[in-house]
């Protein structure tokens, strides 16, 4: 692949997901190469490949005729992709308690914690800077348990729509006891920092398991509000159950 390709897959990918998760396009809608080249000003073949890497991410899926169409997910999807994140974010806590050597392999997620703990949530841009800052977090503990396997299986879930650790904060800060939620979630990063600098494993693992669980708690809060919903990245993909009469 030349450099230039290589930037255009990139850059065509990032817009897709982008208008993916913005509702552009309606579950089970074909993509087509054509019109897209002439929407993201790239050629085919990057086109190709970003729609090839979206359907491995699982946001597309091969359509049998040839070409991919936009998934439609369930409530079911959902859940089990916030339980994989759980399950391998817990794994990842246990591991880094256990193979951590030395304190000072703490500063990195510490200062992280630190800058978190700062951040009032009142504006746009407090909530974006504590967004990558939680992105961070849960990056430095992965990288914590010195895991490639991992590390790679985490990207993989966290790729998934409301999957991500970050995926929820937005639309969490219009929910009624939304300061109460982002105290809790808190607390649950110190906690976790807290048993992993103490080689505790087995409390580190359990903590981050309940920690994905409230991920859980506040995106149920959220389905339950239409007006909410819009905050949501991806919203739009779900297949919601029909209300009966």
């Amino acid at each position: 692949m030349t450099p230039e390709i290589d930037s255009q897959w990139g850059r065509a990918m990032l817009e897709l997901r982008k208008l993916l998760l913005r509702g552009e396009f309606q579950p089970g809608e074909r993509l087509s190469e054509l019109p897209l080249v002439s929407r993201l000003g790239v050629s085919r073949t990057p086109i190709r490949l970003a729609l090839e890497r979206l359907a491995h991410e699982g946001l597309l899926e091969a359509v049998p005729s040839g070409g991919f169409q936009v998934r439609q997910f369930h409530l079911g999807d959902i859940w089990d992709a916030i339980e994989m994140r759980g399950v391998l974010e817990g794994t990842a806590a246990r591991l880094a308690a256990e193979r951590l050597s030395d304190r000072a392999e703490m500063r990195a997620i510490r200062d992280l914690q630190e800058h978190m703990d700062a951040i009032t949530l009142d504006t746009a841009e407090s909530f974006a800077s504590y967004m990558d800052l939680n992105e961070a977090f849960h990056a430095a503990m992965a990288d914590l348990a010195r895991s490639p396997m991992l590390i790679r299986s985490l990207a993989y879930v966290k790729t998934l729509p409301f999957a991500a650790p970050s995926a929820m904060v937005y639309a969490r800060s219009k929910l009624p006891k939304a300061a109460e939620m982002f105290i809790i979630g808190q607390e649950q990063h110190h906690a976790m920092v807290e048993a992993i600098e103490s080689r505790q494993g087995s409390r580190a693992e359990a903590l981050a398991r309940e920690h994905a669980r409230l991920a859980r708690r506040n995106l149920e809060s959220v389905l339950m509000d239409e007006k909410i919903q819009n905050c949501v990245p991806g919203a739009s993909l779900i297949k919601f159950p029909v209300a009966r009469g």
